[in-house]
């Protein structure tokens, strides 16, 4: 079972990896954006799941009392929650275009509070455990699980308030696939080790402009 979730979860994992960025430069909204786009989510869709499945047989039915092992069934954990979350928000957010002041539905909130809970509890871990890299990754799921139940919760500060979430969920569910790449994929390639904290934080360092880029671009009108 473990080796069918990881050939699914490298398929899936290389086929978003190969797509993640040509929505962003495709006309918005436009045939190529929206399938390659819904070709992107169910990959992440698949990502997540065999994420998952990995760290829980990893944990509770094949137990490895490796440390780095356990680290890296908890770093799948919080990788699935963290892809999934996002790559949700940034669906829901084209649902409700047109949201009113505060929106309270159970699954959105739960969601994004779940992406919270999460990264508190996963870097809670790093810390206890000594693992430094575990410790400070986790905090861009804290930020943006605050940052969708702020979305959700106050009135759009601009009328396509939904346009800039949208992109912003997307870009932070191809982070967490760059990152799984760069951490377990580039050391392959380049004979780095799983600790090079430079892996881990350089696809936030690229991607996370082009949120703040996208976002001046598109934010000008005012509600």
């Amino acid at each position: 079972m473990f080796k069918l979730f990881l050939f699914l979860h490298i398929f899936a994992g290389f086929s978003a990896l190969l797509t993640f960025w040509l929505p962003l430069v495709l006309k918005k909204g436009g045939r190529w954006h929206i399938r390659i786009g819904w070709f992107f989510v169910v990959m992440m869709a698949i990502v997540s799941v065999t994420a998952a499945g990995m760290a829980f047989l990893r944990i509770f039915i094949q137990p490895d009392t490796s440390p780095e092992r356990f680290a890296f069934s908890i770093f799948l954990l919080f990788i699935a929650v963290l892809s999934s979350s996002t790559a949700y928000y940034g669906l829901r957010v084209l649902r409700f275009k047109r949201k009113a002041d505060q929106h309270r539905h159970p699954g959105d909130l739960a969601f994004a509070s779940f992406l919270f809970l999460s990264g508190i509890a996963c870097s809670f871990y790093g810390f206890t455990s000594g693992n430094t890299l575990i410790s400070f990754f986790p905090f861009l799921g804290i930020f943006l699980g605050l940052g969708q139940l702020a979305y959700w919760l106050r009135p759009m500060p601009v009328k396509n308030s939904w346009l800039l979430e949208h992109i912003q969920g997307m870009i932070a569910c191809s982070i967490s696939t760059v990152t799984a790449f760069t951490v377990f994929g580039a050391p392959r390639l380049l004979g780095g080790g799983f600790r090079s904290i430079y892996l881990w934080i350089l696809p936030t360092i690229v991607l996370v402009p082009l949120i703040f880029y996208f976002s001046r671009k598109y934010s000008v009108s005012k509600r």
